[in-house]
């Protein structure tokens, strides 16, 4: 019996169209079936942001509210294991590990974590309040201020299961990111049913967060390696690439949530600046919480004058650490730290990003050392804000 040889390029068009007429099938549909008005019963929120740009300061602001279960970078578990890849390739991984999380599904670890797992197997989890409490760890009470080194030497041997059943017990969860580039990205999150998604996006002065880069060189060698698609090969930023795709990104996050942006993005961004939450942390923080929906109780109010008026810039070796420090200082440390030189081309590879999130440009070494001159401009009467969001502008 003779065979019939049909050309794989026939086969491939056959299957691409009649993937496209079942999508099409599927959308139309879709559109007849009910869809239900109710909202999950977690909310979620994403603190989106980029490295050294005061991040772990404001996740701590949520991971010890007591209605909080928070985790910080679970994407980093993507980035090691998968480290020869671009950001732009890992991008899928990391919103659906994210996505997993949110739902409180932590199976998605198996994939990088295939062996039998205790708590601390999970990176930074001893930042995360709720996994040093019940029912993740008896020591501490879900109303206690919790410190990492207290929660390392207490909680760490409890079974890796305690994170999917404390995720369970909390109203809000609560996750902080650096590894996205693209908000549009996140757009399958934002209109996905099962998810009250809100994102939170933090931004510093890419003056400041240069200066910070620069204490935790070695650390972020891996990650700039990805961030440039070095296939696997670590860099350090001395010609300041990454940071150019850093400052690239926060433009692109913030003109695709500002300018013309869709209809489900509404009331769901919040841009903070980091020198206004230092300068003025309870005012920003209590905006932060409403638009998350949560409150300020007394005991974080305490906490967090504490945190912010301590002694001095920090040290080098708490560049990873939230301890006591006069946070105002640390925001404006870069103005004496670094030289002018290295200001002046932080600025030429960041010059939009300064601009449109508010900073001023300074043009000598003079106006970069005189810290009476304000180098973070007021919020424009003009600055996006979905309170005053008309379609019709």
């Amino acid at each position: 019996m003779a065979r019939i040889r049909i050309p794989s390029t026939i086969v491939i068009i056959f299957v691409t169209v009649q993937t496209g007429f079942l999508l099409f099938m599927y959308a139309r549909y879709s559109n007849f079936m009910p869809q239900s008005e109710e909202k999950p019963s977690q909310v979620h929120i994403l603190i989106l942001s980029s490295w050294r740009s005061g991040s772990s300061f404001v996740g701590q602001l949520f991971s010890q509210h007591p209605s909080v279960f928070y985790l910080m970078e679970p994407a980093w578990h993507v980035w090691v294991t998968m480290y020869q890849n671009s950001a732009k390739v890992l991008h899928m991984a990391v919103r659906d590990l994210v996505r997993s999380v949110f739902l409180c599904d932590m199976s998605v670890f198996d994939a990088y974590m295939p062996w039998k797992r205790n708590l601390s197997d999970l990176f930074q989890w001893a930042a995360s309040r709720a996994l040093c409490s019940a029912p993740a760890c008896d020591s501490f009470q879900r109303t206690d201020i919790t410190s990492e080194l207290a929660c390392k030497t207490l909680c760490g041997r409890y079974p890796f299961s305690k994170v999917e059943e404390a995720c369970k017990t909390y109203s809000h969860v609560v996750i902080k990111e650096v590894r996205f580039f693209d908000l549009k990205v996140l757009y399958p999150l934002l209109t996905d049913p099962s998810l009250n998604l809100k994102i939170i996006h933090l931004v510093r002065d890419p003056r400041a967060v240069v200066k910070s880069r620069e204490q935790s060189v070695k650390a972020l060698a891996r990650d700039n390696g990805i961030v440039l698609s070095t296939n696997g090969t670590k860099v350090e930023d001395s010609k300041y690439k990454v940071m150019q795709e850093v400052c690239r990104s926060h433009v692109q996050i913030y003109e695709t949530a500002t300018v013309k942006p869709p209809n489900f993005l509404k009331d769901r961004y919040l841009m903070v600046r980091f020198e206004d939450l230092v300068r003025d942390p309870l005012s920003e923080i209590s905006e932060m919480y409403k638009f998350a929906d949560l409150s300020l109780t007394p005991r974080l109010k305490s906490w967090v004058y504490n945190i912010t008026h301590g002694q001095g810039p920090g040290k080098k070796k708490e560049a990873f650490k939230i301890t006591s420090r006069d946070a105002v200082s640390v925001s404006q440390a870069w103005r004496n730290a670094l030289s002018f030189q290295k200001v002046k081309k932080i600025q030429e590879v960041c010059k939009g990003a300064i601009n449109i999130l508010g900073y001023q440009l300074v043009d000598s070494e003079k106006e970069q050392r005189d810290l009476t001159l304000d180098l973070v401009l007021p919020r424009r009467q003009n600055q996006f804000s979905w309170s005053s969001f008309n379609p019709k502008h």
